[in-house]
């Protein structure tokens, strides 16, 4: 188990505890684009690429809580978007965006988690996360209204994230400036408040 936010895929932390981390990336966060990271493609992940997605989360996380949790939430069907990077016909890196529910109280809105991201340890810091990002917020408008995730309060407000926005609503694992949210939709969160409820792969981490 990790102790803190990646910065960077650095594993330098930023943030102390537990399952914290799971919730954030092992990638390049703090990293500007780079011309490599533009010979990369980005597409939707088939089921030929499941070894390689989980080969990608232990190496970028040094361990198998993040692989074990990809193989749980899609397993069990919260998985809405999981996009792989692929350079050279390998599978580089990774995102997830699943299924969370706002439980406000008058009623209950559909949002989604981004988490984890991750990028091969040699592939990172050239931009291959942001471009991650970025498509996966891009699929996601096509369905959902509302992302949230537990990341570096440096590199998500660059597609939009605020934690302003998102300190009406309760997460589970804490997280301060690192919890962020965003509106895919202008407006999506006004007046919104309440406890976001994560799936039960995430409750039951470790």
């Amino acid at each position: 188990m990790h102790k803190g936010l990646a910065a960077g895929g650095a594993g330098q932390g930023v943030v102390g505890g537990g399952r914290l981390d799971l919730l954030v990336d092992r990638s390049d966060e703090l990293a500007p684009e780079s011309e490599a990271s533009m010979t990369v493609a980005i597409r939707p992940e088939t089921d030929q690429d499941k070894s390689s997605i989980r080969k990608v989360n232990q190496a970028a996380f040094d361990g198998d809580d993040e692989a074990n949790l990809v193989d749980a939430l899609r397993d069990g069907g919260f998985v809405d978007v999981s996009l792989v990077a692929e350079k050279d016909g390998e599978i580089v890196g990774h995102i997830l965006f699943s299924r969370v529910a706002i439980v406000t109280k008058v009623g209950t809105m559909d949002a989604l988690s981004l988490a984890p991201m991750a990028v091969m340890p040699h592939c990172q810091r050239q931009g291959i996360g942001s471009r991650l990002v970025e498509a996966g917020l891009k699929a996601c408008q096509s369905s959902h209204k509302i992302v949230v995730v537990l990341g570096h309060p440096e590199f998500y407000p660059r597609f939009g994230f605020s934690a302003e926005i998102a300190r009406p609503l309760e997460s589970p694992f804490g997280g301060g400036e690192a919890w962020m949210a965003l509106a895919l939709i202008p407006g999506a969160l006004d007046g919104v408040a309440g406890r976001v409820e994560f799936s039960l792969p995430f409750m039951a981490l470790p």
